[in-house]
């Protein structure tokens, strides 16, 4: 029988490598965002878990409440498998501007050139707009025939290459490029033209120009719905009876590379370190992706959200950090990094949270993200610049 989570919460504050900065400031910044954490968990609809891993160079700092299983009272660990849900986003980024730098692919390719069985109307779109999310493309997650498979069998193993079929008879939402809407078709659409680009599946484009370069250990984009060990257990909250485990509850064909990637703490950190300073990329390149528009990820980040080219600029009251927040059943992700990737931060919920399902909790999230933001770049000043 689970145990009640009053019992299960567990505190944990911990440094690997190197020494860990020991300021007065850093030690209170900690203090007061072990406090959110811990109110987190114990708000109304709140995670079983949390865990925050805060990164400077080779220091990394781990604070968690709650438990990764509620059923054992595991602690969460920075090594554990989590959804990364809409993270995967901006990897699919990252394996585009890497092909761009590579002159693979350009910015200003469309789905006309790359991907011409696609439906006409949608010929004009531009790998850039649908990394910043201006194609106007039917969001294929919301059609009501996909959403019927899924209700019918939670593990239908779909062809992910052809998640595009469920809105194709569906006209454009808008001209491309006249305003922002986040799409879940934009970053299948980006993965399609990448593999069109080289003539190499998706899965092993992330495997070579990112997860290599990063040195990504525990990351993968599984086709089914089985979570690798050892893994943070996603709940949905609210049940008369208590939390119910549904980290298998889904398969990944579905979402794919809008949303499939199982990752850790530990490499998200590297990845979105390496993602937001430009590592992958070209200088050139990077100035196109921080083109900053209104727009924010899903769920919002912390402070005030923008979009770039698969990554969201976040104006916090401590500074300015760059990265991609995600949800999905069971799991919350924020990743993010200041804009030289010295400094990044991952924020991992057991529970799914957003706007449609828990505005108020939303809220909370948010701004323990920023009191995290805060922890991160500490009291002697912030990354301000873009």
């Amino acid at each position: 029988m689970p145990l009640p989570l009053r019992l299960v919460s567990l505190l944990v504050a911990t440094c690997v490598g190197a020494l860990c900065p020991a300021s007065p400031a850093a030690a209170a910044d900690d203090h007061s965002l072990q406090r959110g954490l811990d109110a987190l968990v114990a708000a109304p609809g709140g995670p079983p878990g949390v865990i925050v891993v805060l990164r400077n160079g080779d220091h990394q700092r781990v604070l968690s409440a709650g438990t990764a299983d509620i059923t054992t009272g595991r602690p969460l660990a920075p090594d554990d498998h989590t959804r990364t849900a809409s993270t995967s986003k901006a990897f699919s980024g990252a394996v585009a501007l890497s092909l761009v730098r590579e002159h693979r692919l350009s910015l200003d390719d469309t789905i006309g050139t790359r991907l011409p069985h696609q439906p006409r109307a949608w010929r004009k779109v531009t790998l850039r707009q649908l990394l910043q999310h201006t194609s106007g493309l039917p969001d294929f997650s919301e059609s009501p025939r996909f959403r019927g498979i899924i209700q019918a069998d939670p593990h239908h193993h779909f062809d992910s290459r052809r998640l595009l079929d469920f809105v194709a008879g569906e006209p454009l939402r808008f001209t491309p490029g006249s305003r922002y809407r986040y799409s879940n078709s934009d970053n299948i659409a980006v993965a399609l033209m990448a593999e069109a680009a080289t003539g190499v599946r998706y899965e092993n484009l992330l495997r070579r120009e990112v997860y290599k370069p990063l040195g990504l250990r525990d990351t993968s984009l599984p086709q089914g719905w089985e979570m690798p060990e050892p893994y943070m257990h996603g709940y949905v909250v609210g049940d008369p009876s208590g939390p119910v485990d549904v980290s298998e509850a889904i398969g990944m064909s579905g979402v794919w590379a809008s949303g499939g990637i199982t990752s850790s703490p530990r490499d998200l950190a590297a990845f979105i370190s390496g993602y937001a300073a430009g590592a992958l990329t070209s200088k050139a390149v990077v100035r196109e992706q921080r083109h900053w528009i209104p727009g924010a990820s899903e769920p919002a980040g912390p402070g005030r959200n923008s979009a770039g080219l698969a990554l969201f600029r976040y104006d916090t009251k401590c500074g300015v950090v760059l990265g991609h927040t995600g949800n999905t059943l069971g799991y919350t992700q924020l990743i993010a990094a200041t804009p030289d990737g010295r400094r990044a931060l991952t924020f991992s919920l057991t529970t799914q949270v957003n706007q449609a399902g828990n505005p108020e909790l939303l809220a909370k999230v948010r701004a323990v993200e920023e009191d995290a933001v805060c922890s991160l770049l500490g009291t002697y000043g912030a990354e301000r610049h873009s």
